[in-house]
């Protein structure tokens, strides 16, 4: 590497260290309130005999002298306890002590047996317990609130804590998910599960999962834009009584008050205009947690529900991500010139040239039939029965993790198409007109394969050094959204070996067909070429993410036979697949070996996927 080159890209290291450091000082300032919040990492064995894992938010205000209310926030299928960060900052910094956990089977708890979801209310009411067993927590006054399954998980834990000799939870949030209104044990009649509990729930128009009715037939009538004309919202605003008895519509957004065995409790439904993953990130739905918790339990210290500040942390927290995908690059370029990996440099591919018309008939045409065939291919395995069957654990299999069991699949299809695509250009058209295998680095031979793999392997785990670094040090990790980067146990290791071969195979495949056959000025920009190739990665996802939602906005419904669940995991991917190509052309620039940034994307791919999911037993 020239000297100037290895100044700009110690210019680049040394930014990509800044704003990772930044990053973890700025959002733990914001979640600490500048310090007046003390964060524990929790972890501790439940009733069950599993761990359970949470973060525990107590004010300098919440002492034994005057115990404070306290909350268990919960996060979705699929996530962690770091998605509710906005309700986590918010409550906290109104005087609230807050517990937010890993569900079991999520983040850094133990594995979720199959089948046993509603046992000790998926760890929840486990949390609740720890919380009424503190002394600076006033234990007649706790709440708890969850998203999407979170919110099934504060559903679950109402009978356990009605059968408790003590019950501990006085007000229930549901986000995101339904109430329970119907008894089954009673001919299906409308009741009050919550009895005297305040409780409120956060009913979204454009839910892709919930807030429907139903008819005998199990066909939905009335879509979640209409959910609070329902009977089952109508019957929840009333208590859990027939609302045909009541003769009066409820409206959203009102609190509505009643005796329950001598006892005045409130219920409230919040309508957003807004998606089920949009939830966990929305400051109208922060705004509506933080109101119905003032109303509830009282706010030790009341701020106005609409001043809120945990978007400072999430801008942190994406700084982060930022930091961390410049350091993949930069700490590449900045090993290639030790003594170890010099080598690698070698074989440098140069500037990369224009091509010819119909080798731009081929590239184009390329891109388009690996875009095809990427949403096809995702849609075909979401109608698939059998692949269904693995996506959400129904059947005993060898892999963990349903859901990055789905996505690993799809990669490898389209891995191998790539390889197929590249084959028949190859043969077809590239051979003849000067493509060279060994030149442009997809023959790179053993030595320089394995090397550049260790390589890859080193800076993966550098790269994630610093994420823990930021764990331990400020509590916090690298996320947008759905998009995190975060701190794992061990056990997670090992399951990403399972699905490392999956995820490497598409991403060095993905690399050579980015590089070694795709790489060419446009308009005598290169970056041109990058950026058409970042698109094309990702469009086949970007389209049936922009059918799914423009259906649902036009007819308050989704695709027939396109469920929600595999539009919502296409975000990240989108993210990632496109990243992932800027990633590998910067290390092949420096390297003509694809193969670097393919194992680097790989890994990193396998990890974000395994520790942002939900692993069963």
């Amino acid at each position: 590497m020239k000297r100037n080159t290895a100044q700009r890209n110690g210019v680049w290291l040394a930014l990509s260290l800044i704003l990772c450091l930044v990053s973890g000082i700025g959002a733990s300032v914001v979640q600490t309130a500048a310090g007046s919040i003390d964060v524990k990492d929790l972890r501790w064995e439940t009733s069950t005999g599993q761990e359970l894992s949470a973060l525990l938010f107590t004010p300098d205000s919440a002492t034994a002298d005057q115990p404070a209310p306290a909350i268990v926030v919960s996060h979705g299928w699929w996530n962690n306890r770091e998605m509710q960060d906005a309700n986590y900052v918010e409550l906290a910094r109104r005087g609230f002590v807050v517990i937010s956990i890993d569900m079991y089977g999520h983040g850094n708890s133990d594995r979720l047996t199959a089948g046993a979801e509603s046992v000790n209310g998926t760890g929840m009411y486990a949390a609740v317990e720890l919380l009424a067993d503190l002394p600076y927590v006033d234990a007649d006054q706790i709440g708890v609130t969850g998203h999407s399954n979170g919110a099934r998980a504060a559903n679950f834990s109402m009978p356990i804590d009605d059968a408790a000799e003590t019950p501990l939870i006085s007000a229930v949030l549901l986000v995101d998910n339904d109430g329970v209104y119907r008894d089954a044990d009673n001919d299906n009649e409308f009741f009050n599960l919550y009895g005297t509990r305040d409780v409120g729930i956060v009913a979204d128009q454009y839910d892709e999962f919930f807030f429907r009715s139903y008819n005998a037939d199990g066909v939905a009538v009335t879509a979640p834009r209409d959910y609070i004309t329902t009977d089952n919202a109508q019957s929840f605003l009333a208590f859990g009584t027939d609302p045909a008895a009541r003769g009066e519509d409820r409206v959203a957004g009102e609190f509505y008050t009643d005796q329950v065995d001598g006892t005045e409790a409130t219920r409230v439904i919040y309508t957003p205009a807004q998606t089920h993953p949009w939830g966990p990130f929305s400051a109208q739905t922060t705004e509506h947690t933080i109101e119905f918790f003032e109303n509830a339990l009282g706010a030790p210290s009341p701020i106005d529900a609409g001043s809120q500040v945990w978007q400072f942390k999430a801008f942190f927290n994406a700084l982060g991500l930022i930091g961390f995908a410049i350091f993949l690059v930069a700490f590449t370029r900045a090993l290639l010139t030790t003594r170890a990996f010099a080598s690698l440099t070698v074989g440098s591919p140069g500037v990369a040239q224009p091509t010819t018309r119909k080798g731009l008939a081929w590239f184009w045409g390329g891109l388009v039939v690996s875009a095809v065939i990427s949403g096809w291919s995702w849609v075909a395995l979401s109608q698939t029965p059998a692949v269904g069957a693995l996506a959400f654990n129904l059947v005993p299999s060898v892999f963990p993790q349903g859901a990055v069991t789905f996505v690993a699949f799809w990669a490898a299809i389209n891995g191998l198409a790539a390889i197929v695509i590249m084959a028949v250009f190859y043969l077809a058209f590239g051979r003849k007109n000067g493509v060279r295998l060994r030149a442009s680095g997809v023959l790179p031979g053993w030595k320089k394969t394995l090397l550049g793999s260790a390589l890859g392997v080193v800076v993966v785990a550098a790269a994630f050094g610093i994420v823990f670094l930021m764990d331990y040090f400020f509590t916090t990790d690298f996320r947008l959204w759905v998009l995190a980067i975060k701190a794992f146990t061990p056990d997670k290791l090992g399951i990403a070996l399972i699905y490392l071969p999956f995820f490497v195979f598409f991403y060095i495949a993905s690399s050579i067909a980015v590089n070694s056959f795709n790489r060419f000025s446009i308009a005598g920009k290169e970056w041109i070429n990058t950026a058409i190739l970042a698109l094309f990665i990702s469009l086949g996802a970007l389209v049936l993410v922009v059918a799914q939602y423009t259906t649902f906005a036009v007819t308050g419904e989704l695709i027939p036979g396109f469920g929600g669940i595999f539009s919502i995991w296409l975000f990240p991917i989108i993210v990632i697949l496109a990243v992932s190509v800027v990633i590998t052309r910067k290390i092949y620039r420096a390297t003509g070996n694809p193969y670097i940034g393919g194992v680097i994307n790989g890994v990193v791919a396998t990890l974000i996927a395994v520790t942002n999911s939900l692993t069963f037993t």
